[in-house]
């Protein structure tokens, strides 16, 4: 109840309560909106950057999983939804919903805020809901967009998530979209993209508690770096070869 105005102590508890009612509440459907964007954005893969793929069909038709791209451009969030005709969800940079209208456009297509600079618990509850959905999460391990050829320092929360929910681990390397759109650059240019899809990693093996052990998710992270370097070099040089 309201006291003067102000809330009660107990109405916190509620409204914390109902927020992760709504937090679990993870929209399935493909939306009109959401299937002419995907359509669009696929017609833009095609015509403008020339997307190709090698070893289509990694990734699991059903179930929870989490894509893994290595992160070289803004482009990627689009380019990666090639490896899969699965809805995605995905992470997006909070400062994304200032904006009203994308504020208004960004979760009826599967995106969520990730506050930037720190661990976001928020993010990963929600990312864990996407996933406990048996859906399909897109998560790029090293964070933030890196520049350079070698990929490191990646977080730990794709082999978490895994760890948590059971999930899939698609990596998948992109190359040419540094040269398409790089870091600070505003409008793309035509280039020609490749991606190379992984073979599918499962989650990590969890003790007897149910849980996966610090030392599991830090080998597992250590393994998802190694392989995605692999992916990464072998799109690059795929990519340069048009």
């Amino acid at each position: 109840m309201a006291v003067n105005g102000a809330r009660a102590p107990g109405d916190d508890h509620g409204d914390t309560d109902r927020q992760r009612a709504d937090d679990r509440l993870v929209d399935t459907r493909f939306t009109p909106l959401y299937r002419f964007l995907r359509i669009l954005v696929h017609l833009l893969n095609r015509l403008l950057f020339r997307t190709t793929i090698e070893w289509q069909g990694r990734v699991p038709a059903d179930g929870p999983v989490v894509i893994a791209p290595v992160h070289r451009s803004f482009i990627d969030f689009f380019v990666a939804s090639e490896v899969t005709t699965r809805k995605l969800h995905y992470m997006a940079k909070d400062s994304l919903w200032d904006n009203a209208l994308l504020a208004r456009i960004l979760p009826p297509i599967g995106a969520f805020p990730v506050r930037r600079g720190g661990p976001d618990r928020e993010s990963l509850r929600r990312a864990q809901h996407v996933l406990e959905a048996d859906e399909a999460l897109i998560l790029f391990p090293e964070g933030t967009r890196r520049t350079g050829p070698v990929v490191e320092d990646l977080f730990e929360g794709v082999a978490f998530l895994a760890a948590r929910t059971g999930a899939t681990v698609v990596p998948v390397g992109i190359g040419g979209s540094a040269s398409v759109m790089p870091k600070g650059s505003r409008i793309p240019r035509p280039r020609h993209i490749q991606l190379v899809v992984g073979e599918p990693m499962a989650p990590p093996e969890r003790t007897g508690t149910g849980r996966a052990s610090r030392s599991e998710i830090h080998r597992r992270t250590e393994l998802l770096a190694q392989t995605l370097q692999n992916l990464y070099d072998r799109a690059v040089a795929s990519a340069g070869r048009f």
